[in-house]
């Protein structure tokens, strides 16, 4: 291929006005592909990297991956559609987007996908084949067309779209059936526009999701990776109607996008299912009865409930006469009923797991939203750890083992049968340092999970918390390390093998460009100590004295933590799934915030509260409409049972009541003495300030309140709920807009599981990596754990500041 060739290459990838860029890839980090047609490049950055891969003549580039610390580029012929990926640290995989789509944009000359049959399902011919017809269009004489195989191209701008050749001797060819791109346009919900609208139907501009001003919400891209909440871009995180956005009125919260809807059919989103699988959203049995025995009402009428979910608002959804469905990503399929007084019901669909015909969905069992265990550890290299924790260092989720998706590997059960590849359950099948697994972000390939070894003390922080409650490990010349070391400043400069460590300054015997003490000031890149300038989660690393080996890890040990520190209860708690009312029985001390407010006569409880610092509590001001007078009130701590209180508890009178003066449900109570600290008695950290829980985030609420009959009355019990975005929660069929901006809610709509009398004041905890962080006080609902209505709790992060300011001048 001569330059012109590869200029008229470039003209056809990349859009009029843009200049090679990284946005035209995606990225993975700890993947790296093995290729056969590569060349290694040294450059100073993935940018350079890219401009080298669209320079490339040779062959053409699809892919590059770049090692940071190396400063190696490999640029490849492949990608993760030909070639298999392997797990590589410090390494970060960018493939050109044009060689992974399976649509296209316009008329499909730029289509480089794989398709390879006919709209009729006919194979398609090879380009470069010369039966059973002779082409007019070679790879040979058109080698810039991307006749490759025997994909479907658009060799001559066919108006009508992307064709081939076919494998049928009676016709010549035929046109393929690829589906539009959604980034001019959208297909069914939206739910994959890719496009670059950022101003909704009326006029107002979007605000960044990465934003949480002027609107504070739960949509993070961070919490979501498989959302591709870019920029400002419209999008539908939520299965609404049709792409929207957050605006930047402080007036108006949100509002729809108007994206035209494309003109070919959308791609397939099957496979689909006669049974239960995950959440059913494929679901297309004719089940159409709900799990009481009522009739389902026809997806296309309007009596006796008037809703949205119609066949036209929910294309793509399949909502065929009156059969349960899941077009709105709840939890299982369900349908309105027939019965006036029952809008709506989950259905009694059998699981595919119990079904011998069942095929295994490529996305792998449905996960259990579990959190690490606190006390868990391995031995070794943990190739003998058979916990279930599940979360990695960084708090990303781990992918079941027996899915593809986001990730294509050959670590499953099948391959690896003495693993013990459990579900999406840390393990080390490949004798690496330590338990790890594919993450279900797309960016991310995989991480190290967050587990310690059982002979030493994990240190380390979660979700960010206020300044105050941070571990107290100062960077110092300690040679100890918090979490993966970043802030390491102690003095260790010989890597786990026993190799003195080059300095940071030094240019021998490696020459290295992008981590001297010039470039990174902050790094503490002194002489030739161990450090972690990159926030790499193996710890601690340095460019080492062996002219063979460019760098390698130190062995920096963890700092123990401060003894019981906040939200790390020393009992673990049993995170029973929902469906505190419909809960279950809390291990006993596994929830040791938990607070029992009683009057002072008597020692009956009415409230619940939260120990937040050893003299604080906080619960909800209503909590207090008794009396604002300190002495009316006991604090017991420390206690599992309502009643026969256990010889350890503590018991606190109040000394001081603080509200907020704008009516917030919210108030402070200063303990008389301290508590004492204990493996019973142990704060929750507070989030830090104005921090917004994202969307479907599983939390926890526990209590000693009405049970409404069912078991554990007088025991503390616990529940697990999805955090529910106030965008959705405040739609009409729940709680029409009541729900303020520093409130939250948290239930299953399907009822069953929630906060009830008794439990007021009590906490809403969440899990961040390896701590509970106190997000809400338990506030107002409409009833208890009634389907539609979730629990509401005050928003903590909206008044750390005020908590902070009261603690400190109190």
């Amino acid at each position: 291929m001569d330059h012109k060739e590869v200029i008229l290459l470039l003209l056809l990838f990349l859009k009029s006005g843009q200049g090679s860029s990284l946005n035209d890839y995606e990225n993975t980090h700890g993947a790296s592909l093995v290729s056969l047609t590569k060349k290694q490049l040294t450059t100073e950055s993935a940018e350079e990297c890219a401009a080298k891969c669209e320079e490339e003549t040779e062959f053409v580039c699809r892919s590059f991956q770049y090692h940071n610390k190396e400063q190696q580029c490999e640029i490849m012929a492949e990608n993760s559609k030909s070639s298999l990926i392997v797990r590589m640290r410090d390494v970060v995989l960018f493939e050109k987007k044009v060689y992974l789509l399976e649509c296209r944009t316009g008329n499909g000359k730029n289509y480089r996908g794989t398709m390879s049959k006919t709209k009729n399902g006919v194979p398609c011919q090879k380009w470069d084949a010369t039966s059973p017809h002779l082409p007019n269009y070679t790879p040979d004489k058109h080698p810039d067309k991307g006749l490759e195989e025997n994909y479907c191209r658009n060799p001559d701008n066919d108006e009508q779209g992307p064709w081939c050749y076919t494998t049928d001797p009676n016709q010549r060819y035929d046109y393929c059936d690829i589906p539009e791109c959604e980034d001019e346009c959208m297909h069914c919900l939206g739910e994959n526009y890719m496009g670059k609208i950022s101003k909704t139907v009326s006029g107002l501009e979007c605000q960044a999701w990465a934003s949480q001003s002027p609107h504070a919400h739960g949509f993070k891209p961070s919490k979501h990776p498989n959302k591709n909440l870019r920029m400002n871009y419209c999008r539908n995180p939520d299965g609404e109607l049709r792409p929207w956005c957050f605006t930047t009125d402080p007036n108006k919260r949100w509002e729809f996008c108007d994206i035209p809807r494309c003109t070919t059919p959308p791609p397939s989103s099957g496979p689909f299912y006669q049974c239960l699988k995950g959440r059913g959203e494929n679901y297309r049995g004719k089940v159409a009865v709900t799990v009481s025995g009522r009739t389902c009402q026809r997806w296309s009428e309007q009596t006796p409930h008037k809703h949205n979910r119609t066949p036209e608002n929910y294309p793509c959804k399949d909502l065929d006469e009156n059969y349960c469905r899941n077009p709105d990503r709840e939890t299982a399929p369900w349908c309105y009923t027939t019965d006036s007084e029952v809008r709506w019901e989950y259905c009694s669909i059998p699981s595919c797991e119990s079904s011998p015909s069942s095929a295994e969905h490529a996305d792998g069992p449905a996960l259990p939203e579990q959190t690490p265990v606190v006390q868990e550890c391995y031995h070794d290299n943990g190739q003998s750890y058979r916990g279930k924790s599940s979360i990695t260092v960084t708090g990303k989720k781990c992918q079941a083992w027996s899915s593809m998706r986001p990730h294509v590997h050959k670590k499953t059960p099948a391959n690896y049968p003495d693993a013990n590849l459990t579900m999406n359950y840390c393990r080390n099948p490949d004798a690496d340092k330590s338990p790890w697994c594919y993450t279900t972000d797309p960016t991310v390939r995989w991480e190290y999970c967050n587990l310690k070894k059982c002979s030493e003390t994990e240190g380390g922080a979660g979700e960010p918390q206020t300044t105050a409650q941070l571990p107290s490990v100062p960077i110092s010349e300690t040679d100890c390390m918090v979490g993966y070391g970043k802030d390491y400043r102690g003095k260790r400069a010989t890597t786990i093998a026993g190799t003195p460590c080059q300095g940071w300054a030094a240019q021998e015997p490696h020459k290295h460009r992008i981590f001297t003490p010039e470039t990174n000031p902050r790094a503490g890149l002194e002489e030739n100590y161990c450090r972690n300038p990159d926030g790499d989660v193996s710890g601690p690393w340095c460019y080492t004295m062996d002219p063979k080996k460019l760098y390698d890890y130190c062995d920096v040990p963890q700092c123990a933590p401060t003894s019981h520190d906040c939200g790390k209860p020393q009992v673990e708690p049993k995170k029973c799934p929902g469906r505190v009312v419909g809960g279950c029985v809390a291990n006993p001390h596994s929830w040791p915030w938990q607070i029992s407010l009683r009057t002072r006569l008597g020692l009956k409880h009415f409230c619940g509260g939260t120990l937040i610092a050893p003299e604080w509590v906080l619960t909800a001001a209503h909590c207090l409409e008794k009396s604002l007078n300190p002495l009316y009130y006991k604090v017991i701590l420390g206690a599992h049972q309502e009643h026969n209180l256990e010889s350890h508890v503590q018991i606190r009178d109040v000394a001081r009541l603080f509200r907020r003066t704008d009516r917030a449900d919210i108030a402070l109570l200063k303990l008389s003495s301290p508590a004492l600290i204990t493996d019973k008695v142990i704060p929750a950290c507070l989030p830090s300030p104005n921090y917004v829980v994202a969307d479907r985030t599983l939390c926890y609420i526990t209590g000693w309140g009405d049970t409404k009959g069912t078991y554990g009355s007088g025991l503390l019990k616990e529940a697990q709920l999805p955090v529910i975005e106030n965008k959705v929660c405040n739609r009409f069929e729940y709680l029409n807009g009541l729900v303020k901006q520093n409130e939250l809610c948290a239930g299953h709509l399907a009822g069953g599981t929630d906060s009830c009398q008794g439990d007021s004041g009590g906490p809403l905890v969440c899990f961040e990596k390896d701590k509970y962080i106190l997000q809400g006080v338990t506030s107002w609902g409409l009833g208890c754990a009634r389907p539609n209505k979730p629990g509401v709790y005050v928003r903590v992060s909206t008044f750390v500041k005020w908590i902070e300011e009261t603690m400190k001048n109190n």
